[in-house]
């Protein structure tokens, strides 16, 4: 047995461990031959040995377990055991992943108060606060160790993540490059940039920085930080998208396979492996889906590019009429509404969009109808047909083929046909899944197609 192997035992034979002892069994992890295939093995022998564990041994066990990505499992057995720093710190390690924020924050705060190392408690507190959406109070929390975390590569990448959400991306792209410099085995990192590069379009760099990243807690087999097996499947599952987009079909289905060969339960994987699958043989309507295209190029067409008046010009500004698409949900009663809008600025714009073949509140109409085939009349419904798409949760492709759509509301959104959908770049039979579940948390539809 090697020295490494030697040291696992060791680690693994003791009643408990401490934060040193975890930290120690990170760096083993790096120098073993198959870890996480030998750490799985010693783990399952603890457990036989110990099938009702308390105090100390529950926690060690529990530890384990959130190393090997048994989350839940883990969750309940670090709660039989002894209540200090090392249980609360990965009790929280756990409720961060399920995204249980509040419950994480508050075990980060137990920790601290037990012992843990304030400045990891600290970068741990910012990073779960950002992804809750308090970038303000990240930033705030952030700065506690600001000046002795320059060399530390989890506080750049917690930096760039905050500059990220706040949209300063020139800033959170130096803090992840900063992050990774400092730490070549930086997967959280690595897979925040991926994602940058994959929401603004650069597909071939969000695909390298994927495969890097997959490398990289490939390397890191079972090691526990930062979090390197769901970064491992998300980065892989963010890649076979990528390859289907770009009609890598087999490179897709190899990718998602990975995924299931470690999580045979994982739910995205297999709904994303029946996409792919379906894909290989799916008809393709070339010409209904150029047809589509056009008319959603014509409708993201920004009103500056048409010869209108000084005045009409203006108020369309200051009423945030941006587009054709945007001209189509007002009406002509809510223009006229508008100060020193008149009926000269109103013929003018009707004119305008007749040599398009478009009217005024012509997408308000579709909508409305929509709402009323499927759920009577749309009065009842008003409220909720407003609800912004911001608010409402979609995937990466989902949310970035809905803008390109110019799809502002839940309205707008059920106004829309399949092949509507399925004509936009990058939109495939599982964000149309994605769009009619969620539509019908709301208890609505898409159009049907005519």
């Amino acid at each position: 047995m090697d020295t490494a192997s030697a040291e696992l035992s060791e680690l693994m034979a003791k009643e408990s461990w401490t934060q040193q002892d975890c930290q120690h069994l990170i760096q083993l992890f790096f120098q073993i031959t198959q870890p996480g295939q030998k750490f799985r093995q010693q783990v399952e022998k603890l457990a036989v040995a110990e099938p009702e564990p308390t105090g100390a041994a529950a926690v060690k066990l529990g530890i384990a377990n959130y190393m090997l990505c048994r989350f839940d499992k883990a969750l309940d057995l670090l709660t039989k055991g002894t209540d200090n720093k090392e249980r609360r710190f990965y009790q929280a390690a756990c409720h961060k992943i399920l995204r249980q924020w509040d419950k994480a924050l508050e075990n980060l705060e137990y920790a601290e108060d037990r012992g843990w190392d304030a400045h990891r408690v600290t970068v741990e507190k910012a990073e779960v606060q950002c992804l809750s959406g308090q970038t303000d109070t990240a930033a705030r929390t952030i700065e506690r160790f600001a000046k002795s975390s320059q060399e530390d590569p989890d506080w750049h990448y917690v930096v760039g993540m905050i500059a990220e959400l706040g949209g300063e991306y020139g800033s959170a792209l130096e803090s992840y490059e900063t992050a990774r410099r400092l730490s070549a085995s930086h997967p959280r990192a690595t897979f925040r940039l991926a994602y940058y590069y994959d929401l603004h379009g650069d597909e071939e760099a969000a695909m390298q920085l994927y495969r890097e990243c997959i490398a990289q807690t490939e390397a890191a087999e079972g090691a526990l930080a930062p979090d390197p097996r769901p970064i491992y499947a998300n980065a892989l599952l963010n890649l076979a998208v990528l390859y289907e987009d770009a009609g890598r079909y087999d490179e897709a289905e190899r990718a998602l396979q990975r995924i299931l060969a470690a999580h045979p339960n994982h739910v995205r994987a297999r709904l994303f492996l029946k996409d792919v699958i379906a894909s290989k043989t799916m008809y393709f309507d070339e010409d209904e889906a150029k047809r589509l295209a056009r008319r959603n190029d014509l409708l993201g067409i920004p009103v500056t590019d048409f010869e209108l008046s000084v005045r009409a010009r203006n108020c369309l500004k200051k009423m945030n009429i941006r587009t054709l698409g945007d001209l189509l949900h007002v009406t002509e009663p809510e223009l006229l509404s508008y100060k020193n809008f008149g009926e000269t600025s109103l013929a003018e714009i009707k004119s305008m969009l007749a040599t398009k073949s478009l009217r005024l509140g012509q997408l308000r109409e579709e909508t409305a109808e929509t709402a009323s085939q499927d759920h009577g009349p749309a009065v009842g419904n008003e409220g909720v047909l407003a609800t912004p798409i911001s608010q409402i949760e979609f995937s990466v492709r989902a949310r970035s083929a809905l803008e390109r759509l110019n799809v502002k509301t839940l309205g707008e959104l059920a106004s829309k046909t399949e092949p509507e959908l399925l004509a936009c770049r990058n939109f495939g039979q599982t964000s149309l899944g994605e769009i009619h579940q969620r539509l019908a948390e709301y208890g609505f539809r898409l159009r049907e197609a005519t």
